[in-house]
């Protein structure tokens, strides 16, 4: 990677006036002596190197932006209008905020009260979950009762099931959350049996469908309006960005 580093510190150590020097034209004595100027400026004002890298890592950042807006763009109905993901926070809120979550991620766990406390402190966003289980069986399991839940008792047992598998920290197993079903006095029977349902595997597979299409490789991601947000983001940046947003 370094040569790509020092590719404009070349560029730049080689803008010499026009006819000064034909640079395709060089003796390997001139070309060893030209090395040796490079090397010896570099290692004479290192910080050269440091600058080339932050330019290249702010162009890489844009490119990588615009990249995930026309992601965005391309697949915004999947993204924000699918009919089947849950819909929390203020239906018709100004700003829309989706989250791919696994109820095994630690950042997701840890994301979740931050979520929280931004819908407690704007009552202006939409949130909208998206079932993401990439950690492995566990995940899966959690996801297909969760979505079970959904569809056998409603959005807001859902809900109320998301928040307790946010905060559950042991493995997760059919007893256990059949046990959680139970603390929530819903029919752990009915929702166990919804579990393999086609509609529940269309849901899940085609939330990972769109997550491929958006080169979503980690949990949590998130969608903030129109721009893909990668990775764990405390309150603070969360609260920035919605203002940003809203200009």
């Amino acid at each position: 990677m370094m040569h790509r580093f020092l590719a404009p510190v070349l560029a730049a150590s080689m803008a010499l006036p026009a006819g000064a020097m034909d640079l395709t034209e060089l003796t390997d004595a001139q070309r060893a002596q030209f090395r040796a100027e490079v090397r010896s400026y570099l290692m004479d004002n290192p910080e050269v190197i440091m600058e080339a890298v932050e330019l290249l890592q702010a162009r890489d950042a844009e490119t990588q932006a615009q990249a995930d807006l026309s992601l965005v763009t391309d697949n915004a109905e999947e993204i924000f209008d699918d009919g089947y993901s849950w819909v929390g926070g203020n239906p018709d809120g100004d700003i829309t905020l989706v989250e791919f979550l696994d109820y095994r991620c630690g950042y997701c766990k840890k994301a979740h009260g931050e979520v929280a406390k931004l819908l407690k402190s704007d009552g202006n966003i939409r949130l909208i979950v998206k079932e993401l289980p990439i950690l492995g069986d566990q995940s899966v399991l959690a996801s297909r009762f969760a979505v079970a839940t959904k569809q056998v008792a409603g959005d807001d047992n859902y809900k109320a099931m998301g928040d307790a598998l946010m905060e559950y920290k042991g493995d997760v197993t059919l007893p256990a959350l059949r046990r959680l079903a139970t603390t929530f006095g819903l029919d752990a029977d009915a929702i166990e049996a919804a579990m393999n349902n086609d509609s529940v595997t269309r849901e899940i597979a085609a939330t990972r469908a769109l997550a491929e299409k958006l080169r979503v490789s980690g949990t949590p991601t998130f969608v903030m309006h129109d721009e893909l947000l990668r990775g764990y983001l405390p309150y603070d940046q969360m609260k920035a960005l919605v203002d940003e947003k809203r200009g």
